[in-house]
C-alpha cells in the first residue's frame, strides 16, 4: 500500500516569511528614524538645551557606574595577566599586557555593556510609556517635532558622551590594574607604566575611541527605536525595554568584532 507524502511544512515557510517581513519593517523603520534624527542635527545645534540635558543625565549620570566597573576591570586584569605570565615572562610585561587589554578591548567594550544596561533601558523605558500614554501624539498635535525633541537630543548625546566616558575607564581601569600589580604584584611604579608605555600606539587610540563612537550610537539609537516602538500598555514597555537592552549588547559585540577586524588585525 503506497504511503501518503508528509504534509509540506506551511506552519514553518510561514514563519519565516513573517520573521523576514517583520525585519524588513524593522530595519526600515530602523534607518527612516536615524535618517530624520541626522536631518534634525542643525536645528538641534541652534537650541541646544535638551541635548546638554540628555549628555548630563546620560554621562554624568554613568560615570559613577563606569568608574567603580573600571577599577575592578583593571584589577582583575593586572590579577590575571600577573598569574598567567609568572612562570613564563617578566612582571614587568603586566603593564603592557593590562594597558593593551583595556585600551583595545575591556574599556570600550565594558563601558558600552555597562552603560546600555542603564541607558538603553531608560531611554526605551521613557519613550515606550510617552508612546502608550499618547504623550508622543500631544506633541505632534502642539507643532512640536518629537523626533527633535526625544529622539535626536538622546542620540546624538550618547555620540558625544561615550567616547569620554570611554577614556575615562581607560585611565581609571589602568590604575586600578597599577594598584593591584603593586600591592600584590610587588611592582614598581616606573616598572609597571613602562610596560604600559613600552607597547603604546596611537592607532590603540583610534581603535579605541572609534568603539567608542559607533558604541554610543548603537545603545542611544537601540532605546530610542524600541521606544518609538512600543504599543499594548504597561506589558509593551517592559518588552520593549528587554528588547532594546538584548539588541544593544548583542550589536555591541558584533560591532565590536567588526572593528577588531577590519582596524587592528589588518
Amino acid at each position: 500500500m503506497k504511503r501518503n507524502a508528509p504534509p509540506f511544512p506551511l506552519d514553518q515557510i510561514e514563519y519565516l516569511g513573517h520573521f523576514f517581513i517583520r525585519l524588513a519593517y524593522g530595519v526600515g523603520a530602523l534607518v527612516l528614524l536615524w535618517l530624520q534624527m541626522l536631518s534634525r542635527l542643525p536645528r538641534l545645534l541652534r537650541h541646544p538645551g535638551q541635548l546638554l540635558h540628555q549628555m548630563e543625565s546620560i554621562g554624568i549620570g554613568s560615570m559613577p557606574l563606569v568608574i567603580f566597573a573600571s577599577m575592578f576591570m583593571g584589577a582583575v586584569s593586572a590579577a590575571q595577566a600577573g598569574y598567567q605570565i609568572q612562570d613564563y615572562a617578566p612582571l614587568s610585561y603586566v603593564g603592557a599586557a593590562v594597558g593593551k587589554a583595556i585600551i583595545l578591548e575591556l574599556a570600550p567594550v565594558l563601558t558600552a555593556l555597562v552603560v546600555a544596561g542603564r541607558v538603553s533601558t531608560s531611554i526605551a523605558a521613557e519613550l515606550g510609556t510617552m508612546r502608550v500614554t499618547e504623550q508622543v501624539d500631544a506633541l505632534e498635535t502642539m507643532a512640536i517635532d518629537p523626533v527633535l525633541y526625544l529622539a535626536a537630543p538622546r542620540f546624538f548625546a550618547g555620540l558625544i558622551m561615550m567616547p569620554v566616558l570611554v577614556i575615562i575607564a581607560t585611565v581609571v581601569g589602568i590604575m586600578g590594574g597599577y594598584v593591584v600589580s603593586y600591592i600584590s604584584l610587588d611592582l614598581s611604579t616606573a616598572t609597571y607604566f613602562n610596560g604600559v608605555r613600552s607597547f603604546f600606539e596611537v592607532w590603540d587610540v583610534v581603535v579605541n575611541q572609534t568603539k567608542a563612537l559607533i558604541f554610543g550610537g548603537v545603545v542611544t539609537l537601540s532605546g530610542v527605536f524600541y521606544g518609538y516602538q512600543t504599543e499594548g500598555g504597561a506589558e509593551g514597555v517592559g518588552r520593549s525595554t528587554i528588547n532594546a537592552i538584548v539588541t544593544a549588547s548583542v550589536l555591541i559585540l558584533v560591532f565590536n568584532f567588526l572593528i577588531a577586524t577590519l582596524m587592528i588585525t589588518t
